[in-house]
């Protein structure tokens, strides 16, 4: 445990099983409303049901900047284990929830808990990894999020074979047993300091510093743009695929549904171990390294929204949806490290958890514009007017984002 070699990789092991907790927990609960509305009779209605799920986002979207502050400040190792054993004894707590008041108050306390995760873990694995594999850790963490969500959709699958109650019961029990493990062999990391006569004592800035040289950076406004466009087609393809693969080919959404998130999950698992392993050996080369193999990414995304829009035969469809994951599995593994290369390494969690708030808010409000859209008939055209604004962030970002090394310390 102690190899400098190998513990970084472990780190990356033991917050891909987080990632997925974290992805997990959230999604099972949309996948078991049909389950839960026959005791808790509240959840029959449509509009209650949005009311709980919006109410998540919101939170979890407020949460995300704060987190980020308390993660630049404090041992993230507590916080990451206090953060997965409060979201876990909320999920045990969630069957044996009654009524739906108990349901809507344990779904904002699991919003508050799982937005202390994902700025801390990141910022975990930016700091054990180097230029040579920072990009690849970052990805291969983030197919932990991408498993969570599809295992998480299997959480009917559970509460038919057993009971809701059950299985939310021993979903909690896995992760405060996780919780366990993280306290046994997860440690944080140090930032390293040059040896001196005599050592000098850490100050830590204050919030309004940090925050004021945070919002001063330029090229932060800039990734903070990268990152907020792309969550558009991002969250589309999340809420409202299954939705466009039945109306574009004329198919039973319980044959849509599952082929549209195969398709995104397994093209996305590919772009982050593709994106992740080709950043880390062009920026060994070129500092733009990371910014052109996101840009690559993104470009990809382009005409797959384009297909989206405006395919109605299978092959055109599931290809737009390949090519679509792949680009933004490209995008997601490089997120963090092009962050690392313009924000110093004591506000990157801040920094990733504003970002964070951004895209969730942009996920929430294409959620809703969809959903209008959609009434309309309109949806395919929806997704293909989002390629126009994903072109032009990708150009803002390969004009304005010009590193001058990979790790701002």
């Amino acid at each position: 445990m102690k190899n400098n070699k190998i513990y970084p990789w472990v780190v990356v092991g033991l917050l891909w099983g987080v990632a997925l907790l974290n992805y997990m927990d959230r999604q099972m609960l949309s996948t078991m409303k049909d389950a839960m509305q026959m005791d808790i009779t509240e959840l029959q209605s449509a509009e209650n049901f949005g009311y709980l799920m919006a109410a998540f986002l919101w939170i979890y979207g407020l949460m995300s900047p704060i987190s980020g502050i308390i993660a630049d400040r404090l041992n993230r190792k507590w916080l990451i284990v206090g953060s997965l054993f409060v979201w876990s004894a909320v999920t045990y707590l969630m069957g044996i929830a009654t009524t739906f008041d108990q349901v809507f108050w344990l779904r904002a306390l699991m919003g508050v808990s799982e937005a202390l995760y994902i700025p801390a873990g990141l910022s975990l694995i930016a700091d054990y990894h180097s230029g040579k594999s920072r990009s690849l850790a970052v990805g291969i963490h983030m197919t932990g999020l991408y498993t969570g969500q599809a295992v998480g959709g299997f959480g009917a699958t559970v509460a038919a074979a057993f009971s809701w109650h059950t299985t939310f019961h021993w979903f909690g029990i896995i992760g405060i047993a996780y919780a366990l493990v993280l306290m046994l062999f997860l440690r944080d990391k140090k930032t390293e300091q040059v040896p001196t006569e005599k050592p000098q004592p850490v100050q830590k800035e204050s919030v309004g510093k940090s925050l004021r040289s945070l919002f001063t950076n330029a090229a932060f406004w800039v990734i903070l743009l990268y990152f907020a466009v792309p969550s558009l087609p991002g969250w589309a393809t999340k809420n409202w695929l299954p939705t466009l693969f039945s109306e574009n080919l004329d198919m039973p959404m319980a044959e849509a549904g599952p082929l549209s998130t195969i398709t995104i999950a397994v093209s996305s698992f590919i772009g982050v171990l593709v994106g992740g392993t080709l950043s880390d050996k062009w920026a060994q080369k070129n500092l733009r390294g990371r910014v052109y193999t996101g840009a690559i990414g993104l470009g990809l995304t382009i005409p797959s929204l384009l297909l989206l829009g405006f395919g109605h035969n299978v092959f055109a469809i599931v290809t737009a949806g390949l090519l679509f994951g792949i680009g933004f599995g490209m995008f997601d593994a490089n997120n963090m490290p092009i962050l690392c290369q313009f924000v110093s390494s004591r506000q990157r969690a801040t920094a990733y958890g504003v970002m964070n708030m951004v895209g969730v808010f942009a996920g929430a409000f294409i959620t809703y514009l969809l959903g209008t859209w959609s009434d309309n008939g309109d949806l395919g055209l929806g997704f293909a007017m989002l390629a126009a604004v994903v072109a032009v962030a990708l150009a803002v970002q390969l004009i304005c984002l010009r590193p001058k090394t990979d790790n701002v310390e």
